[in-house]
């Protein structure tokens, strides 16, 4: 006796190439990801990270242009390595952590630009201010982790950001020389278990 299509098949089958899944959603897990970031400092440059963060992707293989992303960073997990730059990065003088104690990031749309690879533009929201930006997203792969579940990798490139279109605009300079540069550089690594 012949065995019937699967359901998942047979829609296939029929709709054909509009015929999408249903998104898979993952959620970002920030022990094995990482937010980082460049700014200029007189002649050289700073780093830094953002130690707290939480995300959610709805990811369409089929589809990619229907696919998602929201995140969240707390801002008071600022690091640089230095307790006293740090304090002044939660300070009033640039992300004032106690009035802005986050920053998010809403997608808008997804355009699909190679095999693995997309661009995500969405609402970055910092310091009270809402812009347009956009993210080269790579997607890495996924699989099976240690533990079983399923999971994948992403690489995340976003545009450079100034600093100053957020309201962050403090600034000095000495002998002609500015102490903090107004570009902002990110890179984003993340790794995002299936729900």
């Amino acid at each position: 006796m012949k065995k019937s299509l699967p359901l998942f098949l047979l829609l296939a089958a029929i709709c054909g190439p509009t015929f999408s899944a249903r998104a898979d959603t993952y959620k970002i897990d920030p022990v094995h990801s990482a937010i980082r970031f460049k700014v200029r400092h007189f002649f050289s440059y700073v780093s830094g990270s953002f130690e707290k963060f939480e995300g959610t992707i709805q990811f369409n293989p089929d589809q990619p242009e229907k696919s998602s992303v929201t995140a969240k960073i707390e801002t008071a997990s600022i690091n640089t390595g230095n307790e006293k730059r740090d304090g002044d990065l939660r300070s009033p003088m640039f992300f004032d952590v106690e009035k802005y104690p986050a920053i998010t990031f809403k997608s808008k749309k997804v355009r699909q630009t190679g095999p693995d690879s997309a661009d995500v533009v969405g609402d970055l929201t910092m310091h009270g201010v809402t812009k347009e930006i956009s993210l080269q997203v790579k997607f890495l792969g996924k699989g099976k982790g240690m533990g079983g579940s399923s999971i994948s990798g992403w690489q995340v490139t976003p545009e450079p950001i100034k600093r100053s279109d957020y309201g962050l605009t403090w600034s000095k300079m000495v002998e002609g020389t500015a102490v903090v540069g107004e570009e902002v550089t990110i890179s984003i690594d993340v790794e995002a278990g299936k729900e």
